[in-house]
């Protein structure tokens, strides 16, 4: 192994700190018995689907940066992580869609971003889908394309603190509405368009099709990255 291979786990596992921070605080609330608040209402009334949507995000985000380690790639564990991950992803994103029509809009939300959300976390769920069953298939390049991008949108919420950031710098308040909603959409766009370019660019595609480091055929690699 070497230092260089380890700089992109390391930047997406940084990249979803702030919202497993986040979440971790809120498990902590929820744990406690919380005073009700407009904030808090609808994760106290019915905890389970921010719960799991919690838990599968911080293993999914972070084991999930693992596989795009190349000499972990080559090793069984790099299976073994994907039976895990396939899991963790789904949880992720059938909860955020659950959280989408259980619960009441905040108030800083709007219909525009609950239906992203339907649209983003339906494309997480299809995209692993996708992978798993090219994995099947034993369609290895295909079956990494389709996670690169589930692993993106579900990465998105690391993303979208940043896209927020300098809304909240500038106006020193959260922002609402259709703004928000923009700034939320664009977070997701920015990892797509990473995740296309990681996949498009010509030293991985060259690595990628003609290495001797591709997993026998005999095994479906059913991975992440």
């Amino acid at each position: 192994m070497t230092m260089r291979e380890w700089r992109l786990p390391a930047a997406l596992i940084l990249l979803g700190l702030i919202p497993m921070i986040a979440g971790a605080g809120r498990l902590a609330e929820l744990g406690t018995g919380p005073e009700v608040t407009p904030a808090n209402a609808r994760f106290v009334a019915e905890p389970l689907p921010v719960v799991l949507h919690i838990v599968g995000a911080v293993v999914y985000t972070t084991l999930g940066a693992f596989q795009f380690v190349p000499s972990l790639r080559r090793r069984r564990w790099h299976r073994l992580a994907g039976r895990v991950l396939v899991p963790c992803g789904l949880t992720v994103a059938l909860s955020g869609l659950w959280m989408t029509f259980a619960y009441d809009l905040p108030a800083h939300d709007n219909d525009v971003l609950a239906g992203m959300r339907l649209v983003f976390g339906s494309a997480m769920a299809g995209s692993i889908l996708l992978g798993l069953a090219a994995a099947l298939r034993r369609h290895f390049p295909r079956h990494r394309a389709w996670m690169v991008r589930g692993y993106a949108i579900g990465l998105g919420a690391g993303t979208q603190a940043f896209t927020h950031a300098p809304y909240f710098a500038a106006t020193g308040e959260q922002p609402e509405g259709n703004v928000r909603a923009g700034l939320v959409l664009a977070g997701w766009l920015i990892n797509l368009a990473v995740a296309e370019w990681y996949l498009r660019r010509p030293s991985h595609r060259t690595n990628h099709h003609h290495s001797p480091q591709q997993p026998r055929r005999s095994s479906p690699n059913v991975t992440t990255g």
